[in-house]
C-alpha cells in the first residue's frame, strides 16, 4: 500500500511538473508573438475540444452509452455564461480583475446548469439502451436549439452578441486539466470500477449491489458539467452565439472524436480532438476537396484500426521516460566452451 502511494505520488509530481512546463513554453510563445493570433485561437479551440471529447469519452467509453445530445449540453453552458457574463459586471479583486472573476463564476454556472439538465433528461433518458437512448438525447439537443431560438434573452434566432473574449489559453488549459484529472482520478476509483462494470453487464453488476441508477448519473451529469463549460470557454472564444452552432453535426463531431481516439482512452480523445481540430485548418487550402480528404482519412482509420487510435491504452509519462533511461540488461558471458547442456566441456 505504501509503495503504491509513493509511486502515485511520484507520477503526480511528474505529472504537475510536465503541465507547468507544457503552459509555461507556450505562454511566453504567445506573448513573444512566436505563435501570432491565429495559432493561439486554433490551440484555445483545441482544448475546447478536448474538454468536450474527454466529458462524452466518460458517458460513451467508461459508462458504455451512446448519447447524442452533448452539443445541447454546450449550449446550455455556452448561453448560461453568456448571459452572466454580457449582464452583470464585479469589481476588482485586489490584483485579479472583476472580468476574471465574472467569466470564473458564469463558466462554474454554465457548467451546473448543463449538469442539472443532464440529471433531469438522465433520470428518463438512461433507463433505455442503445439506439434508442441515442434517439431520445439526439431530440434534447433538438429541444434545446429550438428553445433558444425563440427565447428572447438569447437573442433569438439573430444570435447572441456583445460576448467579451475571455477565453485565453490559460483559462482553456486550466479546464482542460480538471477534466482530464477528474476523469481520470474517477475511473480508476472504485466508483470508475462500477462505472465500468455496468459497461460490461447490468445484470452482473446489479446482482452484486452495483446502484446502476446512481452511477449512470454520475456519469451522465459529470459529462454534462465539463459539456457545460466546454461550450461557456466556446461562447467566449468566438463571442458570437445563434442556435446553429450547437446543431446535431456538432454532437457527431465530438462523438466521432471519441470513436477515433479510442473508446474508453483519455489520450486517444485527447489526441483525436487535438487532430480533427487542426486538420480542416491545414486543408484550408484545399476547400473544395478539404471534407472529403477529411472523411477519406477517418474512414482509413476505422478500417486498419477499428477499436481507434488508442484502444483503450492510456499513455504514461513515467512510462515513456522509464522506457527512455532504461539500461539495457546485458546477457551474462558464457565461456567459449559451453555447451547446450549447461556446463562448460572439460
Amino acid at each position: 500500500m505504501e509503495k503504491n502511494l509513493r509511486s502515485f505520488f511520484r507520477r503526480s509530481a511528474l505529472n504537475i511538473t510536465l503541465c507547468i512546463a507544457f503552459f509555461a513554453v507556450v505562454s511566453f510563445m504567445i506573448k513573444a508573438k512566436v505563435l501570432n493570433r491565429y495559432y493561439a485561437n486554433i490551440i484555445n479551440l483545441v482544448l475546447i475540444y478536448i474538454i468536450a471529447a474527454v466529458s462524452l469519452n466518460l458517458t460513451c467509453g467508461y459508462l458504455g452509452q451512446l448519447p447524442l445530445g452533448h452539443a445541447g449540453f454546450m449550449s446550455i453552458g455556452a448561453y448560461t455564461a453568456a448571459i452572466i457574463t454580457t449582464r452583470l459586471s464585479l469589481p476588482d479583486i485586489g490584483p485579479i480583475p472583476g472580468k476574471a472573476i465574472l467569466f470564473f463564476i458564469a463558466t462554474v454556472a454554465g457548467g451546473i446548469v448543463a449538469m442539472a439538465a443532464g440529471v433531469i433528461i438522465g433520470l428518463p433518458a438512461l433507463r433505455l439502451k442503445g439506439d434508442y437512448l441515442a434517439i431520445i438525447t439526439l431530440a434534447f439537443g433538438e429541444i434545446i436549439r429550438v428553445l433558444v431560438q425563440n427565447i428572447k434573452i438569447t437573442g433569438g434566432a439573430m444570435g447572441m452578441g456583445g460576448i467579451g473574449k475571455y477565453t485565453t489559453f490559460g483559462w482553456g488549459f486550466f479546464w482542460t486539466v480538471m477534466v482530464v484529472a477528474f476523469t481520470f482520478l474517477l475511473v480508476n476509483s472504485r466508483h470508475g470500477r462500477a462505472i465500468k462494470s455496468v459497461r460490461e453487464d447490468e445484470i452482473a453488476a446489479e446482482s452484486v449491489g452495483i446502484n446502476l441508477t446512481y452511477y449512470k448519473i454520475v456519469a451522465f451529469a459529470g459529462a454534462a458539467f465539463f459539456a457545460g463549460v466546454s461550450g461557456s470557454l466556446f461562447a467566449h472564444h468566438i463571442c458570437y452565439l445563434e442556435p446553429g452552432n450547437f446543431g446535431y453535426s456538432m454532437s457527431i463531431e465530438m462523438l466521432v472524436m471519441v470513436v477515433l481516439g479510442g473508446l474508453g482512452s483519455i489520450s486517444g480523445s485527447i489526441i483525436s480532438a487535438a487532430v480533427l481540430t487542426i486538420i480542416p485548418e491545414v486543408l484550408q487550402n484545399f476547400a473544395t476537396w478539404k471534407m472529403i480528404i477529411y472523411s477519406l482519412l477517418l474512414v482509413v482509420v476505422m478500417i486498419f484500426k477499428p477499436s481507434g487510435l488508442m484502444g483503450d491504452y492510456e499513455l504514461s509519462a513515467a512510462r515513456i521516460i522509464r522506457k527512455i533511461f532504461r539500461k539495457k540488461e546485458v546477457a551474462p558471458k558464457l565461456p567459449e566452451n559451453y555447451t547446450e547442456g549447461g556446463e562448460a566441456d572439460e
